[in-house]
């Protein structure tokens, strides 16, 4: 699955893009950053509803290559130059995570834990 893929399984607007055919096998989704760092491994897609710089420094360090709003959140000015800064894609989507989570699942992404 591309980022492309994901821009239109989950109807997401791009907030600031990298490489959109970049390939991607796995996902996760969560709103603790500590979680992410102590449980994720393998992601390239990082599905949240937390708006702060911490995210992307979290999916930096993780090497995500992008990042997913949920409920139509929309980052400040600086979360999207600090993406930008480190090539990481930034899209929302008006769905909640849960919903996100699993339209993605559904249609082939996998968590790198299984």
């Amino acid at each position: 699955m591309t980022i492309r893929d994901i821009i239109s399984l989950l109807d997401a607007e791009i907030i600031s893009a990298a490489d959109l055919d970049l390939e991607v096998k796995t996902a996760c989704g969560s709103d603790m950053m500590s979680d992410v760092l102590a449980f994720v491994k393998d992601q390239s897609v990082l599905l949240t509803g937390l708006l702060n710089p911490q995210v992307v420094r979290t999916a930096e360090m993780m090497d995500m290559r992008c990042i997913v709003f949920v409920r139509g959140k929309q980052p400040d000015d600086s979360i999207v130059e600090l993406a930008k800064k480190m090539d990481i894609t930034l899209l929302k989507t008006r769905y909640r995570l849960f919903t996100a989570c699993g339209k993605l699942y559904e249609n082939g992404l996998r968590g790198g834990c299984e």
